[in-house]
């Protein structure tokens, strides 16, 4: 029977999944694939093939109360009874935040989910999620491997300079530095990048992922180099409803003057700020630039996200040393024409030129000229993850036959 790869991706109260098949000498590939979304109130479940074809659907009342260990047992129940030769090896999951304790992907044992635990503060509003499926999984399904990616390994490969914050030893040592994140979207741009652009992929490249959530990275032949996020999720540019780099006094401020607490703080920078906070009508980009020619203030959060983007560029390219090319990707970055249009215009000074024709009608290399090059490549965490899953239950069964 063909092993298949269940991939998990958690939220407060939805659960994304993509099911793989993995067969022999092949990449995985995708069998199905949808979302829970709702959880704990008016539940939706959809689920399609490889080619969004929709296959089923079900909804449930609020007063059903479908949580997140209910919507896991219905997806496993519903592939029990339609896996056609299949059968459940294992799930990988997304987590957030692997700290410093984890450079790659690991095999979930009861140590990893304690360490896991401890890096909470790290990432309040994300890792809790990630970590209950895990736990479902443990109590339900016994006995089912499980393995977890981490958004922040990507980035252990950066100098130990670029990671630091300077701020006393004893804060270092308890864990306080930069960390980065999005590199599960990073991994799978640097494993794509030469089957476009083989000499770009051993330059100097700064991927823009751009989407509710957002962030840049300069990449090394391959490697993360510097990052624009950096101790949490909450660093670096704009995004949907974060505020990114923000002056830490801002925050005594907020504090103090406005006598709000520290969870109250906490909130407002990370789901009232933004798009959404500069703006006052939305996170979404499409609704704001439906917008833009009539409200001043939606006008105003497009300008701050792309002079931030155009800002951090020029900070990567000083760490990069130089730049050979930029590629976007992310929601934003691989739908918004207009968002691509105005970072190339604010780019002018790098030698960037805009091919506007492939830019409109969604072409990969939307750059004209002999400068630095521009790409638009789609990214695709949940693949890497399914590939990383795979690799370490491989290399866990070579070493039990070992």
């Amino acid at each position: 029977m063909m092993p298949v790869l269940i991939v998990l991706n958690a939220g407060s109260s939805s659960l994304k999944f993509q099911v793989y098949d993995t067969p022999d000498g092949a990449d995985p590939r995708v069998a199905f694939k949808g979302l829970f979304e709702g959880l704990g109130g008016s539940a939706h479940f959809v689920v399609k093939d490889a080619r969004g074809q929709l296959l089923d659907e079900m909804a449930w009342s609020s007063s059903e109360q479908l949580g997140h260990e209910e919507a896991l047992m219905h997806l496993v129940s519903w592939l029990r009874q339609h896996q056609e030769g299949r059968r459940l090896a294992a799930i990988g999951h997304r987590v957030v935040h692997g700290g410093g304790s984890f450079s790659g992907p690991v095999l979930v044992d009861e140590a990893v989910i304690e360490t896991l635990e401890t890096l909470v503060p790290l990432a309040p509003l994300h890792q809790p999620h990630n970590l209950k499926p895990i736990r479902i999984v443990r109590r339900r399904l016994p006995g089912l491997p499980q393995v977890v990616s981490f958004d922040t390994a990507f980035h252990q490969t950066q100098s130990e300079i670029a990671r630091m914050f300077a701020l006393p030893r004893e804060m270092r040592e308890r864990g306080v530095q930069r960390y980065g994140f999005h590199g599960l979207s990073y991994d799978y741009i640097s494993s794509v990048l030469k089957d476009y652009d083989p000499r770009l992929a051993e330059g100097r490249v700064i991927v823009a992922h751009l989407g509710n959530g957002a962030s840049l990275c300069a990449l090394h032949k391959g490697v993360s180099i510097a990052t624009t996020m950096g101790f949490s999720a909450l660093d670096g540019l704009p995004m949907g409803t974060r505020c990114g780099a923000v002056d830490p006094g801002v925050v005594f401020f907020m504090l103090r003057e406005m006598k709000l607490s520290p969870d109250e703080a906490e909130r407002m920078l990370y789901t009232k700020s933004g798009l959404l906070g500069v703006s006052g009508l939305s996170n979404d980009m499409r609704v704001l630039r439906a917008n833009a020619a009539t409200n001043a203030d939606a006008r105003r959060a497009i300008d701050l996200f792309v002079y931030r983007i155009t800002r951090e560029i020029g900070s990567l390219v000083a760490a990069l040393g130089g730049l050979d090319g930029l590629v976007f990707t992310g929601g934003i970055g691989e739908n918004d024409v207009a968002t691509r249009s105005e970072v190339i215009a604010g780019l002018a000074w790098a030698g960037f030129s805009l091919n506007e024709a492939a830019n409109g009608t969604g072409g990969s290399r939307i750059s004209a000229g002999s400068g630095p090059a521009a790409w638009v490549i789609p990214t695709n965490e949940e693949l890497v993850i399914a590939r990383q899953t795979r690799s370490v239950l491989s290399t866990t069964q070579a070493k039990l036959a070992s």
